[in-house]
């Protein structure tokens, strides 16, 4: 239940920055999303594997 309630933050950021994106496509930009949810979802997976303990 947790981890399907941790998904929809992540859903509604990538659908925010994907629009932000597609009408902004810069490289400076689109390098700083890449950064920003991969980190998103580095801490999200590891929050998770943390709970499974």
């Amino acid at each position: 239940m947790n981890n399907a309630l941790a998904l929809i933050p992540l859903a509604l950021l990538l659908g925010f920055l994907g629009i932000l994106l597609w009408h902004l496509p810069r490289l400076d930009l689109t390098l700083l999303v890449v950064a920003t949810v991969g980190l998103m979802v580095w801490d999200m997976l590891r929050s998770m594997k943390d709970n499974k303990r």
